[in-house]
């Protein structure tokens, strides 16, 4: 019996955890905009973002806006508005954060007890989903009023922008320099391994 009880909170904390670094990937990057742009280093503190829609993090999208704000053209009632959704959104990343971290908490010691009743083991799993799957959801609605906020002809220009940036760092991953010869001392590529993971959090 106890076999089995052990089993199934194993099962269950492996659960959490698969969440937990899933919603990292989301949020990574948030606390700041790295000096290079997209795919700097220095981000966040919750791990780096994988590929696909990692790269697209919405707090990083705003940064990468209000950086170059001049370029795409943006307004002063844009930029005071962006700044405002950044502000709301590292509001809201960073309660629900440290509500996650309390309910792992709560969790662990539901688990390091084996007479902890299963239930109440299976709510806090659910609980700690639910603010992950909320916080998720956050960043994609967020997500989508920033580009909802932007014109067709600025969303065109942040696309360029964007692609110049990305081009940037896949030329120093290739020692490119463009003022003629290879680079020398390049950190990016460093067997490829820096740089790969750097252009995975970009």
């Amino acid at each position: 019996m106890k076999q089995g009880t052990r089993t199934i909170v194993g099962l269950g904390v492996a659960s959490v955890f698969a969440l937990t670094v899933g919603m990292s990937s989301v949020w990574a990057n948030e606390p700041g905009y790295g000096k290079e742009g997209y795919g700097s280093g220095g981000h966040g503190s919750m791990g780096g973002h994988g590929k696909g829609m990692m790269h697209n993090s919405t707090g990083q999208l705003i940064r990468h806006l209000l950086k170059n704000e001049k370029d795409i053209g943006l307004t002063a009632e844009q930029v005071t508005k962006l700044k405002e959704m950044q502000l709301n959104l590292d509001k809201t990343r960073i309660k629900t954060e440290a509500d996650i971290q309390v309910a792992e908490r709560e969790l662990r010691s539901l688990t390091e007890d084996e007479k902890s009743d299963l239930g109440a083991i299976e709510a806090k799993l659910k609980q700690s989903s639910d603010l992950q799957v909320g916080l998720r959801m956050t960043s994609i609605k967020s997500r989508r009023d920033v580009y909802a906020l932007l014109t067709p002809e600025q969303r065109a220009k942040e696309k360029t922008e964007h692609d110049k940036v990305m081009q940037q760092h896949k030329d120093a991953g290739k020692g490119y320099n463009p003022h003629g010869g290879p680079m020398k001392g390049n950190p990016h590529n460093k067997g490829g391994m820096l740089y790969n993971l750097r252009l995975q959090q970009a």
